[in-house]
């Protein structure tokens, strides 16, 4: 049964963030594994997680409200990653940013397409 995210490029794109947020916290520090890398993990998987939940529910507004979590924990996770650019743990221009920009610019573009009604 393929289930409606999988269609979804902002889903799939945060799948990749997701993968991207996992291999680079895997050279953080140690110290840092139940504090910063818990948190920057947990805001990443939390992004596809509510795109998938607000696809499955009952009509636009419902997804709508979903993306709107979603793009929370983007943002959530935008703060993360400064913080670790603060830390020394990565860099500005580490690619995990291109990748998160894309997929916020995907969920605006649903939450716009899901409001006009096209």
């Amino acid at each position: 049964m393929v289930r409606p995210h999988y269609n979804l490029q902002a889903w799939k794109s945060a799948m990749v963030l997701v993968k991207g947020v996992y291999i680079l916290t895997g050279d953080f520090p140690k110290e840092e594994m139940y504090g910063l890398v818990s948190q920057v993990r947990r805001a990443a998987v939390s992004i596809p997680s509510n795109l998938a939940e607000g696809a499955a529910r009952n009509g636009a507004k419902e997804f709508i409200q979903f993306l709107g979590v979603a793009k929370g924990s983007l943002s959530e996770l935008e703060t993360q990653l400064l913080i670790s650019v603060e830390m020394g743990y990565l860099g500005r221009e580490d690619a995990i940013f291109e990748k998160l920009e894309a997929v916020s610019r995907l969920i605006a573009g649903l939450q716009k397409s899901l409001k006009t009604g096209s």
